[in-house]
């Protein structure tokens, strides 16, 4: 089955909700979120990591197809839910796009830890939890790469409006 190479990032948030899975949104969808005037090409989430949880999350990868990036001929690896009890991050391919489950951030800050600095974001369709821009702002920071320290002096200016 073709994968976008570019998520749609509604119909993964849909299918997660639906699908039961607790996690916070970051990165760069939670920058778009936050209404910032960027782009991104994945969804980045930290789920919460409970047995309960991780076994949702993996029958929700396999009902999304989910692959392990990059799919070659020698490399279509499903995700289990042996990958998601680790504490690494999963670069993944589903049949909406690009998805990153961050079970631990950079900084090892996991969904427990971030929970309280996250707000709550309602739709007609959905209900996220997302990173508050602050804690966004510093991760972003804190990262050292370039194309997250580009995306920090636009959310500084959301931040003041």
């Amino acid at each position: 089955m073709p994968r976008p190479a570019t998520a749609d990032l509604e119909a993964l948030l849909r299918d997660l909700q639906a699908a039961g899975i607790e996690y916070i949104v970051v990165g760069g969808a939670a920058a778009v979120i936050h209404g910032a005037p960027v782009t991104t090409q994945d969804l980045d989430i930290v789920p919460r990591q409970s047995p309960e949880a991780l076994q949702r999350l993996a029958d929700a990868l396999t009902a999304l197809d989910a692959r392990f990036r990059p799919v070659t001929p020698h490399r279509d690896i499903a995700p289990t839910l042996e990958h998601l009890q680790g504490g690494g991050q999963l670069n993944l391919i589903t049949r909406h796009g690009p998805l990153d489950i961050l079970l631990r951030l950079h900084d090892s800050r996991g969904y427990d830890e971030l929970l309280p600095h996250s707000i709550e974001i309602t739709t007609d369709a959905l209900q996220l939890k997302v990173i508050d821009l602050d804690t966004l702002i510093e991760i972003k920071q804190s990262t050292g790469r370039a194309r997250d320290l580009m995306v920090v002096p636009i959310l500084v200016a959301l931040k003041k409006h």
